[in-house]
């Protein structure tokens, strides 16, 4: 724990897998710690404080959070600069802390997408609520269709230069929209650290559409959220869709018409061969993005330390023989 940080250390650095992100120096754990569930008002302040303790116990160091992560909207951010305050700010050149600007924030014309004065105010802002000089990677967490490519993308550039972020990223960004990004960047020596996009085995868009390898190809590195499709691809809704339950209660971002029969069909066989495998589903879900090499890092969120540390056990997740990914892909287009 963080009263003993000579013991956290060993441990941290001992079982967690770090990662090159593209051709940069920085390393990234295999798993990071998202904040888009779970850190705002409906969750007690203790509870997601465990969590952050039980991450970075772990030795994971990168926390990835948004401007409108909460609910409410700054609450993620606000929670964790009391964290940080509180437990973590003698660590903080261990953390990686990456927070990102362009969708509704606040009301009127400069609220939202990807303006120079909306990215540039909402940073600034971030910086505020997590009581940081500066954080370690700013993102675009949108493409903005009205706003020139080129006035969002000096931004970028010049919130590096003003000391505001260390580096910058692209998150669900379009094929043609990121390649003008990634060789903007690089002209004006403030190149593309990452690419953000959803990526697990139920949506492989990214893989699809060519951005895993668009990324590579650029020197940048991947990281996917949504891993685990909002708990779809865990052992949560093999029995249908449990009373205390996300889809429930918090149907947001996952409804009860998602789970449909063909779908309830294949998370069934791919626990089966999450079972062969010795593993459990979420495991085995984390395992497989974790096996594509342009992959630095998987954001994972938890509602408990507990729900934490079993998605650590995708840290062990056996290598996928070739049959295993035939059947992977036989399940999923069935």
């Amino acid at each position: 724990m963080l009263t003993d940080m000579y013991t956290a250390n060993t441990t941290r650095y001992t079982e967690m897998t770090y990662r090159r992100c593209g051709h940069s120096g920085v390393l990234l754990p295999a798993l990071s710690l998202g904040f888009w569930h779970n850190f705002g008002t409906i969750t007690p302040e203790e509870q997601s404080r465990a969590i952050v303790h039980a991450a970075f116990d772990a030795g994971i160091t990168h926390f990835d959070l948004a401007n409108n992560y909460g609910p409410e909207p700054g609450a993620a951010e606000l929670r964790l600069g009391k964290f940080l305050q509180d437990d973590l700010r003698s660590y903080r050149d261990e953390l990686f802390i990456s927070t990102k600007a362009a969708y509704d924030m606040w009301d009127g014309p400069y609220g939202s997408w990807a303006s120079r004065k909306h990215l540039m105010a909402s940073l600034d802002q971030s910086l505020r609520r997590l009581r940081l000089d500066y954080v370690d990677l700013f993102y675009c967490h949108r493409y903005d269709p009205e706003t020139p490519l080129e006035e969002t993308l000096q931004t970028l550039v010049d919130i590096v230069r003003q000391g505001k972020a260390l580096y910058v990223g692209l998150s669900r960004w379009p094929f043609e929209a990121a390649r003008i990004g990634y060789e903007y960047l690089r002209q004006h020596d403030v190149p593309c650290l990452i690419y953000q996009g959803r990526l697990n085995l139920f949506d492989q868009a990214p893989k699809q559409e060519g951005i895993l390898e668009q990324a590579a190809e650029n020197g940048a590195g991947f990281i996917s959220f949504s891993p685990l499709a909002q708990g779809l691809l865990t052992d949560r809704y093999l029995q249908g869709i449990p009373v205390d339950s996300r889809m429930a209660h918090d149907p947001r971002f996952l409804h009860a018409d998602m789970l449909t029969p063909q779908v309830l069909s294949r998370i069934n066989r791919l626990n089966e061969l999450a079972a062969m495998r010795g593993e459990s589903l979420s495991a085995m879900a984390l395992g497989w993005i974790l096996h594509h090499k342009e992959v630095t890092s998987v954001l994972v969120g938890a509602s408990s330390p507990r729900q934490l540390n079993s998605n650590l056990a995708a840290l062990h997740s056996p290598a996928f023989t070739d049959e295993e990914l035939t059947a992977i892909s036989e399940i999923l287009t069935s």
